[in-house]
């Protein structure tokens, strides 16, 4: 369809440039690019709007009378007779497209593509870094850790999928204060004990024990404090006994941490460490400070003015020569962009660090950086349970996989009250996907930007905008492929679009052909929330259509066969879209 738009526009602007000869021969020609495409408000009124106001200065005629001209001239250009007819509608000129020109290419393209559909090279030629997730290693991944993941995972899949190179990169947080009180409970009060002698996940074992310092530190608190300090200095100092505890601690909450990633279709190419990094980007600030790029308070500390981007000041190192957060992180970009050149590097990170990402992506250009004007930060606001804010220490944080347990549990008890475990196989498989699906989607279907509220029954609906509702028209649409193929009435048609005239198909073929569009508006725009749009909207218009149009009831197996047709394409784009929001495609439910 997207051949036949240009063509049109093509054949308007020929006949705007042909009025333009004799109005205003004076005037730059018109090109077709140029000409702005819209949907008009109402089916009825056509497939394609084009507004002329723009040409009314120029040509010195009223809107509505440039319309009537332009119609005119093209009523007799036989480049587009075969293509559709054109209205005039007050300042608008309104195509009604050939339907089984559109249809036919359409089904072609999207059967012959397969799981390429929708991809575009609107991105091609960009290296594009994401850093997305950043886990503490003193607990498990939580419900926010899992909406970060998912906004991370989906944008790659994104990006890749219109051309980019992308390249997946996490910074586990694995040194600092908050692992040694983790350390520091381990050594008071669980000292010998294990992951599998507690009987939990390994990341799980490790964040009881953060939840412990905290009751400790109730209990004792400026003793639990300067005892967790001393930890760090010991830390700090390369303890052989501190630094194998620390080892030990942190391959278990990674370990588990990895098991959840894995659960969750999560992987990186690139795994950093706080350990490794932390202690780079000094060099760079004093080097900034040489040529007066910064300056020295009179304590000794460096600071950048921010002025010039409407801030106050930030320091860079204090006082006695030591390392911010902000430091580390100019010296990591530096360093991530030797190890692979992007032309973009898009950090996941909640909006309450918008400052800091201001602050840095400053302080980069200053040092020169050329890539540094590319940096983005893709901030997204916070997820809570309807029972309130989360908190790790105090123990009331959310567990991802408890979270995923619970969803999965919900949809194995639904399975089994509709006595389905035989007709969807593995059970338990598909209720760990329908799970996932519920997740996902919810998570994504908001803006990055907006806060929102996790409702775990709510996402778990099998109706209305929801993962397992989408995964539902996916099985129900592989049910039809199954149970119709091979039907005579079917198999002894053949595919004749020009068959499609039902204003259900119609609608159907029109979002099926637009997904590419919208693949790369959602990696403009770095926003997954554009696909879950589009995934509700090809699920409501398969819906009118499996109602309105039977295939066994077609009345032709032409007709049939080709219903059949758009059904393959349907299901040839949902799952190419689902898999865009991490969203498990089913055959079975």
């Amino acid at each position: 369809m997207a051949d036949i738009r240009k063509q049109w526009c093509v054949a308007i602007a020929t006949a705007l440039n042909t009025i333009r000869e004799d109005k205003a021969p004076q005037a730059e020609p018109v090109d077709g690019e140029s000409l702005t495409m819209e949907t008009p408000p109402n089916p009825a009124l056509g497939d394609i709007g084009f507004p002329l106001f723009s040409f009314a200065r120029v040509f010195r005629m009223a809107p509505p009378a440039i319309a009537t001209a332009v119609v005119d001239l093209l009523s007799s250009d036989s480049s587009v007779s075969n293509l559709g007819t054109v209205k005039p509608e007050g300042p608008y000129i309104n195509v009604f497209l050939a339907k089984g020109a559109v249809a036919g290419k359409t089904l072609t393209d999207i059967i012959t593509a397969g799981d390429s559909w929708g991809k575009t090279n609107s991105f091609a030629g960009k290296r594009v870094m994401v850093e997305f997730s950043s886990p503490n290693t003193n607990k498990p991944l939580h419900l926010g850790h899992l909406r970060n993941d998912a906004l991370g995972e989906s944008i790659s899949r994104i990006l890749s999928f219109c051309g980019a190179e992308v390249f997946k990169v996490n910074i586990v947080n694995n040194r600092g204060i908050h692992i040694c009180k983790s350390m520091l409970a381990y050594q008071k009060f669980f000292l010998g004990e294990t992951p599998e002698s507690h009987g939990v996940k390994s990341d799980r074992f490790v964040g009881d024990c953060y939840v412990r310092f905290n009751d400790y530190s109730k209990e004792a608190p400026e003793q639990a404090e300067a005892e967790a300090q001393e930890l760090l200095r010991a830390w700090e100092a390369g303890d052989p006994d501190v630094m194998k505890l620390w080892k030990q601690m942190n391959d278990w909450a990674e370990k588990g941490i990895t098991q959840t990633y894995e659960r969750t279709g999560v992987s990186f190419d690139k795994i950093y460490y706080e350990s490794e990094t932390y202690l780079k980007g000094k060099d760079e600030i004093l080097s900034g400070l040489e040529k007066g790029l910064f300056y020295r308070e009179e304590d000794g500390s460096v600071w950048v003015d921010l002025s010039p981007i409407g801030l106050d000041k930030k320091v860079l190192l204090r006082k006695d020569g030591t390392a911010l957060y902000m430091t580390q992180d100019v010296g990591t970009a530096i360093y991530r962009h030797n190890d692979w050149a992007f032309n973009q590097l898009v950090y996941v990170v909640g909006s309450e660090q918008q400052y800091h990402f201001k602050v840095l992506f400053y302080v980069l250009q200053l040092l020169g950086y050329e890539w540094a004007k590319n940096l983005y930060h893709l901030s997204y606001g916070m997820v809570n349970l309807p029972d309130g804010k989360m908190k790790s220490r105090e123990g009331t944080v959310v567990d991802g996989d408890d979270l995923i347990d619970t969803l999965r549990d919900g949809a194995s008890e639904e399975i089994s009250a509709k006595g389905r475990e035989n007709a969807v196989g593995n059970a338990a498989e598909v209720a760990e996907k329908i799970a996932l699906g519920a997740l996902h989607y919810f998570l994504l279907q908001v803006s990055p930007t907006k806060d929102m509220i996790f409702n775990p029954k709510d996402s778990l609906s099998f109706t209305g905008n929801t993962g397992p509702y989408l995964q539902y028209m996916g099985a129900r649409i592989a049910s039809v492929l199954r149970k119709v193929a091979s039907e005579p009435t079917v198999s002894e048609g053949s595919v004749k679009p020009n068959l499609l005239i039902h204003d259900a198909e119609w609608e159907l073929l029109k979002i099926l052909e637009d997904f590419p569009k919208h693949t790369v508006r959602a990696a403009e725009n770095q926003d997954p929330s554009v696909i879950t749009a589009f995934l509700y909207d090809l699920s409501k218009a398969f819906s009118r259509f499996y109602h309105d149009c039977s295939i066994l009831g077609a009345g032709s197996p032409d007709l049939a066969r080709t219903r059949l047709e758009l059904v393959t394409a349907c299901q040839i784009v949902l799952k190419n879209a689902l898999d865009l929001v991490l969203v498990p495609f089913l055959t079975s439910m």
